[in-house]
């Protein structure tokens, strides 16, 4: 049907185009008609895909904007699913082949380019069999469907409680999860006949995960707070029906596959963990990383190589840490001084109230710099709010949540505000910039509202450019105003070398053989953080192989273009020509991303002629 209607407004616009092309010549009428239909025909192509993707991952569409699947979960998990979503990229590589580049305009080239980079990872994903190895370990503490459940179903998070149809959707996608989580089960049992099982740590902090929805009263569970909340709109008969039928679901589907997928963990699978921590270690394991690693950074770059760069840029800045440390005449060497910053009260929040207002001072700071550097912003706003209790122990410090598409619900600067003396005052500066403005709310809600290009510029999130972009705004927090205080500087470097440290602990664990405990003598040698930081962010490149070396990588990415087009542009060059520049065509690969900066810069020298 998508098909038959892309087909009639084709020729419709065939028709207007000709008749509006009359005076020119035939070959100039032929070739602007083969470069419109050629357009035409991708688009047409860039809309089959995104449809046949959302049929088979429904909650993608709505992370997108579509709430048309909001009653299906999806699969996500069986060799039927894998099958299908390899077909899929395989024929759209083929139809996208057929298709004249050199016939695009340079938007459209750019939108080709990024849709065959996209199209190629995925394809590999599913045909090299790393799709089903990741199936093969389907629960961790991070980003796992159980805990994404509770932050959906609480009715604070992207899946919407405003009408009936809403509350009625959520019932059918939750009534699918237990038939995941049979599935989840299942193929964590091939796991464990094939050696291809989660270290023993990370599933003993997913179980308290799991045993804090195991609730003894229905009220008391977090799925039963869209019926508390309910709007006032509601009839009183709906409301009467969709309370029964949440208390039904909560006590008789819900509960039971928090506790199937508990136990099973539990007696079953936790015995048979592994007491090793990286891919590498794992049958096929050095190919199923060189692949996370090519996919998150976006580049060519070996493991090998990675852990060189990260051992260079730890000790960069540990030179430029010794310089604050002297400067605010600390009498010690940074082991020291690093104990100091994690244990002196002047550096500890009073409460988790005042740890939320001194994030929201920074806002407030933060905005009155943001014209000086850019002259684009996202019209939608974000808010600043505490991670949800259930997770924020084994949560990292802070984490954003995009906007809703529509502008219905703002963007969520999340704080952690679990153990406060592991949250330092003199981070908070660097972590706002990074996780708020101009960091992950500017870029992810920026390209959200861009208008005119399709839809998979403006919702994929590629991490090394996402990421990236974030490190890389905390460069600029003296520009904004901030880290006039020495610690705050110092936050700053902390993080800096947080993420340097990633760079050689991820690759260390899944590339090297590195235990935990390296992992973490490594952090605590190179950084402030305090100690529930470091364990939790260990564990969570253990859980996440590759995904934390898209930062520093893609950091050093944007300031390396940033630096050139200062030196090739001299006077002309406007810092905030240079932010527009890498903001306004969406989340782009490294490569696709260098490749346009580099086009801006030979057009801005040639206008200067």
């Amino acid at each position: 049907m998508i098909q038959r209607l892309g087909l009639f407004v084709a020729a419709v616009l065939t028709m207007v185009f000709v008749l509006l092309t009359g005076c020119r010549s035939h070959e100039e009428t032929a070739k602007a008609y083969s470069s419109e239909q050629t357009a035409m025909t991708l688009h047409q192509l860039f809309e089959d895909y995104r449809e046949a993707n959302f049929q088979l991952n429904p909650m993608e569409a709505m992370y997108q904007g579509d709430m048309r699947f909001n009653h299906r979960l999806g699969d996500g998990l069986s060799d039927d699913y894998i099958a299908q979503s390899l077909s899929l990229e395989s024929e759209t590589l083929e139809r996208l082949a057929a298709i004249n580049r050199d016939r695009l305009n340079a938007q459209d080239q750019l939108s080709y380019d990024f849709f065959q980079y996209l199209r190629q990872t995925q394809r590999d994903y599913f045909a090299e069999g790393f799709a089903r190895k990741d199936a093969l370990l389907p629960v961790s503490q991070f980003f796992s469907l159980p805990n994404y459940m509770a932050v959906l179903g609480s009715g604070a998070s992207t899946q919407p409680f405003a009408t009936v149809a809403d509350y009625d959707n959520w019932l059918s996608r939750m009534g699918e999860f237990s038939d995941w989580t049979q599935r989840a089960i299942a193929r964590m049992g091939e796991g464990l006949e094939e050696g291809v099982v989660q270290p023993r740590v990370l599933i003993e902090r997913t179980l308290p995960q799991l045993q804090a929805h195991l609730v003894e009263k229905v009220e008391q569970s977090i799925f039963y707070k869209p019926i508390q909340n309910m709007p006032a709109s509601v009839a009183d008969a709906d409301r009467q029906r969709l309370e029964q039928e949440y208390r039904k679901a909560i006590s008789e589907r819900f509960i039971p596959a928090y506790r199937q997928l508990h136990d099973y963990l539990q007696n079953e699978y936790l015995p048979n963990t592994r007491e090793t921590f990286g891919l590498g270690q794992l049958p096929g394991g050095s190919a199923w990383y060189n692949f996370k690693v090519r996919q998150r950074t976006t580049t060519s770059l070996t493991p090998g190589e990675i852990h060189q760069i990260g051992l260079a840029e730890t000790e960069k800045l540990l030179r430029e840490m010794e310089a604050v440390k002297e400067s605010v005449g600390f009498k010690g060497d940074m082991a020291a001084f690093f104990q100091f910053l994690r244990r002196d009260s002047q550096f500890h929040y009073a409460s988790e109230a005042a740890l939320v207002k001194a994030y929201e001072d920074v806002k407030t700071q933060v905005d009155m710099g943001l014209p000086q550097l850019f002259d684009v912003q996202p019209k939608a706003p974000y808010i600043v709010k505490p991670i949800e209790q259930f997770r924020a122990a084994a949560s990292a410090a802070a984490e954003y949540r995009a906007p809703a598409p529509d502008g219905s619900k703002p963007g969520v600067f999340y704080i952690n505000t679990y153990d406060l003396k592991a949250r330092p005052t003199y981070m908070r500066e660097a972590i706002s910039i990074h996780e708020a403005a101009p960091g992950h709310h500017f870029q992810i809600a920026l390209a959200q509202e861009l208008e005119g290009l399709p839809a998979f510029r403006r919702f994929n999130h590629v991490t090394a450019y996402v990421e990236g972009w974030g490190l890389y705004t905390e460069t600029l927090g003296r520009d904004l105003g901030l880290y006039q205080d020495p610690y705050q500087y110092f936050g700053y470097l902390t993080a800096a070398m947080w993420r340097a440290c990633r760079l050689v602990v991820d690759t260390g664990l899944h590339a090297n053989g590195w235990s935990r405990q390296q992992a973490i003598d490594f952090m605590k040698a190179h950084t402030a953080l305090a100690d529930t930081d470091i364990v939790a962010e260990v564990e969570r490149y253990m859980a996440i192989p590759g995904q934390a070396l898209a930062y520093k990588i893609g950091k050093l990415k944007l300031l390396e273009l940033r630096q050139r087009a200062e030196s090739a542009l001299g006077e002309a060059y406007d810092i905030r020509d240079y932010h527009r520049e890498v903001l306004t065509d969406g989340a782009l690969p490294l490569g696709i991303l260098e490749a346009k900066v580099d086009r801006w810069i030979t057009e801005t020298k040639r206008a200067e002629l």
